[in-house]
């Protein structure tokens, strides 16, 4: 990609005017400035210092955005017990930043989130109680985030990744064995995965729910 281009004027000591260029892309930042008093060499160094960071935040958050895949399709659902009984349910609210290149996986990088408030079990009551502070507080906790550790090759189109599993301002490391196929710009991922509700602080420990819950992702992005 390349270089964007913007440029400031500035006002240093005794009333002399300067511009500042700035030229940045994803992977670099240089600042130059230009001013009309060849002693100043102090306040342009000052500004240097001062602009660097400000731009460097703006210019990660900036590509983050370049990047951000296009989720074209998602379905992602989460089973468990309640009473001895099947409980099942969906979450939708899929964002995903994905870098999956199976000739490189060393570089490849997953990095999606869910909307917590989104989750749905087909019972009002019931889903406002998991809305709520007991189980997923979704208020304070609006999303669930999933990032990758590394990623390798098991067979075919399957894999298996090392992720960190975000819920609650909770993070723990999980292993989600998935499959992944490419189409042209576009990329079908299937997994399933069970975690421990407890280790998240979604609800309590109890004789009738179950703490195992199985979650299944089916999901197609664009790069």
């Amino acid at each position: 990609m390349g270089y964007l281009f913007c440029w400031a004027i500035f006002r240093g000591v005794k009333n002399s005017t300067g511009l500042i260029f700035l030229y940045f892309s994803q992977s670099n930042v240089k600042i130059d400035c230009v001013y009309n008093h060849s002693k100043q060499i102090t306040f342009i160094s000052t500004m240097k210092k001062f602009l660097l960071p400000v731009f460097l935040i703006i210019i990660s958050s900036t590509a983050f955005g370049y990047f951000t895949s296009t989720v074209t399709r998602s379905a992602i659902t989460f089973k468990t017990k309640n009473m001895g009984i099947g409980v099942s349910g969906t979450i939708g609210g899929l964002q995903a930043n994905v870098h999956f290149n199976p000739a490189d996986l060393v570089t490849s990088t997953i990095k999606a989130s869910v909307d917590a408030g989104t989750i749905n079990t087909d019972n009002s009551s019931r889903d406002e109680h998991l809305h709520g502070e007991d189980f997923f507080d979704v208020a304070h906790y609006p999303r669930i985030t999933l990032r990758s550790v590394s990623i390798k090759h098991r067979s075919g189109n399957n894999y298996s990744g090392q992720f960190n599993l975000t819920m609650k301002g909770k993070t723990r490391a999980v292993e989600i064995p998935f499959t992944s196929t490419q189409t042209g710009g576009t990329t079908t991922f299937k997994g399933s995965f069970k975690l421990n509700r407890l280790d998240y602080g979604v609800g309590t420990s109890s004789l009738v729910l179950s703490d195992e819950v199985t979650i299944s992702i089916d999901a197609e992005v664009k790069e």
